[in-house]
């Protein structure tokens, strides 16, 4: 398997991981000491308790759909950077009105090649638009994953998307 098709594999299996609640699965997908940024009130600087914290938070859910696609990829020896864009679908039956959140954005990551194959080492996650019922996504008292107030142009252009900074040449402060 060539490194661009195991990359591919890692990242779309995290929608798989998510949605199936198979969080054994993120063991495969990260490393230990994963450095994951999806908001100001969601953050996490290690494997563990980026387990617990997605079990917690997606848990309340009667349903969710990843889809992981428009994958874009930078390998560098046993370092990668990959700008995947992803959309979501979240159903909470248990909320009033409608039961669905749909989100769109993208993620920026940074992998490693280890032993066992290439782990994500460092993700952004930013959400870029989202329509139906806010209650939804709201299932742990005080982390919202919020809507990003900058687009990706404007992330680009003060250097914050490892993976363009990556093609450009750019990558020591973006390397765990």
């Amino acid at each position: 398997m060539s490194d661009r098709d195991e990359i591919i594999g890692i990242i779309n299996l995290y929608g798989l991981a998510v949605d199936s609640q198979c969080w054994h699965l993120f063991d495969r997908i990260f490393t230990a000491d994963v450095q994951a940024d999806f908001s100001a009130s969601a953050q996490w600087r290690d494997l563990a308790s980026f387990k617990r914290d997605f079990a917690m938070f997606h848990d309340p859910f009667d349903s969710t759909q990843h889809a992981m696609l428009g994958h874009q990829l930078h390998v560098q020896g046993d370092s990668a950077f990959a700008l995947t864009y992803g959309n979501w679908r979240l159903i909470r039956n248990a909320v009033d009105g409608d039961p669905r959140w749909d989100g769109t954005g993208w993620y920026d990551d940074a992998l490693v090649r280890t032993g066992q194959g290439w782990r994500i080492a460092r993700r952004v996650c930013r959400i870029m638009g989202w329509s139906g019922n806010p209650f939804v996504n709201e299932t742990i008292p005080g982390v919202k994953f919020e809507l990003s107030t900058s687009v990706l142009r404007h992330e680009a252009a003060v250097g914050k998307i490892g993976f363009l900074n990556a093609v450009q040449g750019i990558t020591e402060s973006f390397m765990p």
